[in-house]
């Protein structure tokens, strides 16, 4: 069910506070006047849009943006980020469309989740669509691969105790990204796994135990502001040892870099060409 704003191509939870939802509107209809840039796309990103929110859980705002065509022409690059939260509160930030299509082809899976969030606060019509379009051509499964395996271990060698203790809503960054490839060894066709950690494991030959595992704590964290520090669950140890480490597909590059780069080249400029000032 989503709400009646009035935004092209919205779609989010009613659960979602409106008074927060007016401010990241506020915040967004800023950066478009102060920054002079087109909101291609903005979405809710972290534990809402994986699925896994705690009731004091922050807004987190991402966006994908594009400036004018006299920008991309200009010797003096503008800076490709911007990160817009003027009370220090909610988290709005956004990437560069150049940016954004360079980093998919490095294998940054943060683009991909990004524009494949459920929950949408604003969308130029048919943009998603093309983006992921793209990153199924020009995606590579060695690097996604190689994304997830270092995101989870850094998760758990920052939060992760040598006493099997961890802060529990922490335990979800590390989870999630051992899923996602767990999903990848299992979809070798596919270069991008699912971004919410629901459909990672209704797509993964998970045991009972381990999925008990994952819909006890998804539970726990959805009615506990505060989950503090706990024993990890054995089962779920067990899940991120084995599914956080090399695997030798990682050394298979799949993707024809040069022709890869013509294509995203080829996207760029058709939507500069479509979307800039």
């Amino acid at each position: 069910m989503t709400t009646p704003y009035s935004h092209a191509m919205r779609t989010l939870p009613t659960s979602f506070d409106a008074t927060t939802v007016d401010a990241i509107d506020a915040l967004l209809d800023d950066v478009v006047r102060v920054e002079g840039v087109r909101v291609l796309a903005a979405v809710e990103s972290g534990s809402r849009a994986w699925g896994f929110p705690s009731p004091d859980s922050d807004y987190d705002c991402r966006f994908v943006y594009v400036r004018s065509a006299a920008d991309y022409l200009s010797p003096w690059a503008r800076r490709d980020v911007v990160e817009w939260a003027p009370d220090g509160l909610l988290d709005v930030n956004g990437w560069d469309l150049k940016k954004a299509v360079q980093l998919l082809l490095k294998g940054n899976a943060a683009i991909t989740e990004w524009l494949g969030s459920p929950m949408v606060y604003r969308s130029e019509p048919g943009f998603v669509d093309e983006f992921l379009a793209l990153a199924d051509q020009v995606g590579d499964r060695s690097l996604v691969g190689r994304h997830y395996v270092s995101v989870g271990r850094q998760q758990w060698a920052r939060f992760g105790g040598d006493d099997g203790t961890m802060p529990l809503k922490k335990l979800f960054y590390s989870v999630r990204p051992a899923l996602a490839v767990r999903w990848l060894d299992q979809h070798p066709g596919a270069a991008f796994p699912p971004m919410t950690l629901g459909a990672l494991a209704a797509q993964t030959d998970l045991t009972a135990a381990q999925r008990d595992a994952i819909d006890e704590l998804v539970a726990r964290k959805a009615v506990t502001r505060e989950m503090g520090a706990g024993a990890v669950p054995p089962v779920l140890a067990a899940l991120v040892a084995v599914e956080l480490r090399d695997r030798p597909w990682f050394e298979d590059r799949r993707t024809d870099l040069v022709a890869a780069r013509a294509l995203a080249a080829d996207f760029f400029r058709r939507a500069v060409r479509t979307y800039a000032a």
